[in-house]
């Protein structure tokens, strides 16, 4: 029996997102009873959120309400209606460079809202607390990435958010016995994805015959991850571990941005047209994680490599073409 089998209802946060609603469906087909909260922003088109969650909705065991975990009497609201055996933070705004135009978002949501959701779980006796952070963290460090290291260097306003929830999330464990498992996913991707995310822009242009804009030389790399093996992981860490950090990465090697276009092409079948600009100042060369900590604590490994995840993500977008070409932000440059 998994961990989260036993502990009751569970609540998502951020239950509308790309990773958490494959979490919530992890769950549920798990038969755990899940409350998803999600205040269904607009960072991104939301028709893409609601396509998620009609999905959730449907769903026996299911309960949502629409509720930004920075609004600390909206989400009381919810920990008053309902008794929780763990928390699963979820809820975060992301995007590197977007945080240095609307860092005042970012800290609401990824600092004060975690702050939030760690307070109502020492109110109403919580007992497990899953944080999802980033690999961004790791920014200036030797790969491969390992836990252990100081990580105190954040580079974007996100990474800097995303070290504020850490550590207050750490505060709580040491003062309160909050047990806590804070997992950094790394370059997570899948069907569904948000429409700014590199590999989804990629392949709507290149199906189309439309430009793609690189920051760099396309030779930056990373650690690409696929979704269900994120939400995997992200459900077995709320077994109880005391405080514990753990990457969840492919781990094998990082790929690069080159790379991952010359992929695309060959599943798609058309050539892209690449047009390199200088690189960003805020996004990180190259990110590599050890996952041993994952593997020995979790018992969790990545599923899917690369290949396969890429013609999954071309086979969703195929079937969803018509109103996804339809999402401000997918022809955008990042």
């Amino acid at each position: 029996m998994d961990q989260a089998e036993s502990c009751g209802v569970v609540l998502v946060a951020g239950c509308a997102g790309f990773i958490g609603s494959r979490v919530v469906c992890r769950l549920l087909d798990r038969g755990v009873p899940v409350v998803g909260v999600d205040n269904l922003n607009d960072y991104y088109d939301v028709s893409l959120k609601f396509h998620r969650l009609q999905s959730l909705r449907e769903r026996e065991g299911f309960h949502f309400h629409s509720v930004d975990i920075s609004d600390r009497i909206e989400l009381a609201s919810v920990f008053q209606r309902w008794k929780f055996g763990c928390i699963l933070n979820l809820a975060a705004r992301a995007g590197v460079r977007y945080s240095m135009e609307n860092p005042y978002v970012y800290m609401a949501t990824n600092a004060q809202g975690s702050l939030n959701l760690l307070e109502e779980a020492r109110a109403h006796g919580v007992e497990k607390y899953v944080l999802a952070s980033t690999s961004s963290l790791y920014a200036g460090q030797p790969m491969p990435f390992v836990e252990s290291l100081a990580v105190n260097t954040p580079i974007s306003p996100y990474a800097a958010t995303k070290k504020a929830a850490e550590a207050m999330a750490f505060s709580y464990h040491h003062l309160y016995g909050v047990d806590v498992s804070i997992v950094r996913y790394f370059t997570v991707y899948g069907p569904a994805g948000r429409p700014d995310m590199s590999y989804f822009r990629f392949i709507h242009s290149i199906s189309n015959g439309l430009p793609i804009t690189v920051y760099g030389d396309g030779e930056q790399s990373r650690d690409f991850t696929y979704v269900d093996d994120i939400a995997a992981g992200t459900v077995l860490a709320s077994k109880r571990l005391g405080y514990e950090i753990i990457n969840l990465g492919g781990g094998n090697q990082p790929y690069s941005i080159n790379d991952v276009i010359r992929r695309l092409e060959d599943i798609i079948g058309k050539k892209a047209i690449v047009n390199y600009t200088p690189a960003h100042v805020a996004d990180m060369n190259s990110t590599w994680a050890n996952i041993d900590k994952a593997k020995a604590l979790l018992g969790w490994q990545p599923g899917i490599g690369l290949g396969e995840g890429l013609e999954r993500c071309v086979d969703w977008y195929r079937n969803n073409e018509n109103w996804l070409s339809t999402l401000p932000g997918i022809c955008d440059t990042a």
